[in-house]
């Protein structure tokens, strides 16, 4: 599976996703300017596009707002409406909701506070590339660092996430249990992460690569990449 890490202006995660992606997860990885107009040669429906956390822009007007005008997610848009895996983490989940190809919005958390630290989130569906296999109540301890993750959307559109099976993870506590207390930026119904109606787009707040490997005393969030390269597969 070959992935392209898109880069803005702002962007602190992009070297922690391509090192796990590559080093860790032994895939083909490159890095890929905003400023690009295309993504590169070769990629098909069976390969991913990731965009990683920062802050692209620096937050201004709203985080992800700036950023989906960049000339590369015209590339990324057609990408993804022609079947291709993108995946946002943390910032990259705020650009996909700006830019359309994810519902809903991220508002400033609830207790108006930047929050960096582990919580713990659990799959809502086993029915995505980066779900498959881990069973919905698994509780996945994975670090969080955003001030705008509070997830929020009208209700006829929570209606249709929910009826469509579209959420990913909700917020957790260690053994599982969805509950307000777990809740730690006020997200509408625990929502952690989301993905399309087509399943090949996906988002979620917490930083999965930050918990993939042994060094780190955590590899819960290696879990999710190995679901996805088990779909690629499948694309072949």
């Amino acid at each position: 599976m070959k992935f392209a890490v898109i880069v803005f202006p702002g962007s602190n995660c992009d070297d922690d996703m391509v090192h796990v992606l590559g080093d860790v997860m032994g895939q083909e990885v490159v890095k890929v300017w905003h400023k690009e107009t295309a993504l590169p040669a070769g990629f098909g429906p069976e390969d991913c596009v990731v965009l990683p956390g920062g802050f692209s822009y620096g937050d201004y007007v709203r985080a992800g707002a700036i950023a989906r005008f960049s000339p590369i997610m015209k590339s990324v848009v057609t990408f993804a409406e022609a079947g291709g895996f993108v995946f946002g983490v943390c910032n990259g989940f705020q650009v996909l909701c700006e830019c359309g190809l994810l519902p809903g919005v991220l508002l400033r958390n609830q207790n108006q506070q930047f929050i960096c630290k582990n919580i713990w989130i659990t799959p809502a569906t086993e029915n995505s590339p980066v779900t498959d296999g881990i069973a919905e109540g698994t509780a996945l301890k994975i670090p969080i660092a955003h001030a705008e993750g509070r997830f929020y959307t009208d209700q006829k559109t929570l209606d249709e996430l929910e009826k469509n099976d579209q959420i990913l993870f909700r917020y957790c506590d260690p053994e599982g249990n969805v509950t307000a207390e777990s809740n730690p930026n006020g997200a509408l119904n625990n929502i952690a992460g989301i993905c399309n109606a087509q399943r090949n787009v996906f988002g979620m707040m917490p930083h999965p690569e930050r918990a993939s490997e042994e060094v780190l005393g955590n590899t819960d969030g290696r879990l999710l990449f190995e679901s996805l390269l088990k779909a690629s597969l499948g694309c072949v």
